[in-house]
This record gives structure tokens, sequence and C-alpha cells, in this order.
């Protein structure tokens, strides 16, 4: 794969799709981007072909689903094979991401959910036995995110 580089109608393509991907048409896009809808429907077709967009995601609530219980478990993990564990570790029920640090003791973020915090122990388990060691626990009162501000061409 070629290193692609991104100009302003990328740019604001990936903005647009942060926003609202679901509701968004390739015609309302072009109007944002001062491009052609046709145009639109390539660039976002190469930016998948890329892997620059890899999926379309919906952010849940969990809380408001069910489940208000997220930790997030610091694990230590051999540095040269902390990147193998990562599908191991996102096949484990309940457990919504993994994020390879590449500073400090910790070298991967787990993040779980569940409905109490009885749900988290099995996720621990099965760190522990897939030869992680877990160092630190830390239950999240709240989660946001917002997108990525320099997409926009403001």
């Amino acid at each position: 794969m070629t290193e692609y580089e991104l100009d302003a109608v990328d740019r604001e393509i990936l903005y647009a799709l942060q926003e609202e991907a679901r509701n968004l048409s390739s015609s309302e896009i072009a109007e944002r981007t001062d491009a052609s809808s046709s145009t639109v429907r390539k660039r976002i077709q190469r930016l998948e072909s890329e892997g620059i967009i890899k999926r379309y995601s919906t952010e849940i609530d969990y809380t408001r689903s069910g489940y208000p219980i997220r930790m997030l478990l610091f694990c230590t993990a051999p540095i040269p094979e902390r990147g193998e564990y990562r599908e191991d570790i996102l096949d484990i029920p309940r457990v919504i991401s993994v994020q390879e640090l590449v500073t400090g003791e910790e070298n991967l973020l787990v993040t779980a959910i569940g409905e109490t915090d009885r749900d988290i122990t099995p996720v621990a388990q099965d760190l522990s036995d897939l030869g992680l060691t877990i160092t630190d626990e830390v239950l999240v009162r709240s989660h946001e995110t917002t997108t990525f501000d320099d997409f926009s061409g403001e």
C-alpha cells in the first residue's frame, strides 16, 4: 500500500463522516467540500481502500443501554509480543477495545464493560490466562468523544 497524502477535500470528507456518517449523503458532503458528489464517492472509496477509513461504527451509550460499568485494565505483556495479543483480547466477551501503549510498564490498555463489577472479573481472568499481568484497574465514570478538528477546513 502506498502512502496516501490527504488533501483538503479528503480532510473535509473525513470530518463530515466523523460528525454523522449515517445521515450524510455524498451530495451533502459535496456541498461542504465544493466537489461533485461523484468525486466525493470516489474519494470515500479511495480512503476506504487505503485503509484510512477502516470501518463505520455506531457510538453506543453503554450506560443507557444497561452496561454502566466501564473498566480500564492496564496490562503488561512481553514487549516484543504485545501486538500479537490484540485479536485474542478482542475475542474476550465484554471487551470493547484494546490499545497498544509504547511507554511505561503497562503496554496494553483494555476497556471492558458490564452491568456490574462482577462482570469484569471474568475479563481479568481471561487476560491473565493469556499470560498478561494486570497492573492497574480503573473504573470510568463517564466517557465522551468528539470529532478530530484538524480534519475540518477551518
